[in-house]
């Protein structure tokens, strides 16, 4: 058949890729909810800026070295948006997903669980991040809170930090058979978690031996890291360690008893 009486070429449009559709729905389903949205990007930065407006908030005191109770809370607010997502948001939703056969149907499909999965992890992590950024730039414009000194170590921990929460939130998906238990589970590892971090009290406050407590714990750690590389010098390795340490056994014990029905 000449060139000339050849049919003309069938156009094709590319279909969207399975995980590229899984991420966008996830992304409007994240913002269907106002409240996860709140807790997790917007509460940590309204805190520290309530926290600004008290002018005793913004004196320097001598029991937590100098720094001011707002300088303080910078790093406590950034870790905050951290447990609100990985223990507060995304457990529910995974948990709900496997309890509703959600994984167990998209396994007969071209879109896989690990999709999901990976669009959660990834959307709460950003997330988390764009909180962090919000609350450092709320403390610099009105509580002329100092940004990080040393930005290399504080952008290494804040990765290890939201990897860590992550998979701590991804074990408690795993081992919880239904949302409820989810729900409980995470409640009773937040305020712990809140604790570590510095929320109720500034490490700098705690006696010594309640502060080596809970910088072996992960928040404790990354708030001590957060704080040194805010201040200009490289995060202890001691605390850099205990973050990676505790990140590989959350992550291995998470993908160990992950169930995707």
């Amino acid at each position: 058949m000449s060139a000339a009486t050849a049919p003309p070429a069938a156009t094709t449009t590319a279909a969207p890729r399975p995980g590229r559709a899984v991420l966008r729905a996830e992304l409007i389903l994240f913002f269907r909810e106002p409240g996860s949205v709140f807790w997790v990007m917007a509460f940590p930065t309204l805190l520290l800026l309530v926290l600004g407006l008290i002018p005793s908030m913004t004196e320097p005191k001598d029991e937590i070295g100098g720094l001011s109770t707002v300088e303080a809370y910078v790093p406590v607010a950034v870790l905050l948006s951290m447990i609100m997502a990985g223990l507060m948001a995304m457990p529910p939703v995974i948990t709900g997903y496997r309890e509703r056969g959600i994984l167990r149907r998209m396994s007969t499909t071209p879109v896989r669980p690990t999709a999901v999965l990976g669009a959660q992890v990834g959307l709460h992590a950003a997330a988390s991040l764009i909180s962090a950024v919000l609350t450092l730039a709320v403390g610099r414009i009105f509580s002329d809170v100092a940004l990080p000194g040393q930005v290399v170590g504080y952008l290494l921990t804040l990765l290890l930090a939201v990897v860590c929460v992550l998979a701590l939130g991804a074990l408690i998906s795993a081992l919880s058979p239904t949302t409820k238990i989810a729900q409980a589970v995470s409640i009773s590892v937040f305020f712990p978690a809140m604790f570590a971090a510095g929320v109720y009290m500034p490490i700098q406050q705690m006696p010594d031996l309640m502060a080596n407590i809970v910088e072996a714990l992960p928040f404790g750690a990354a708030a001590q890291a957060l704080n040194q590389a805010t201040a200009g010098d490289w995060p202890d390795w001691i605390h850099l360690g205990v973050l990676a340490l505790w990140t590989l056994v959350l992550s291995a014990s998470a993908a160990r008893w992950f169930r995707w029905e």
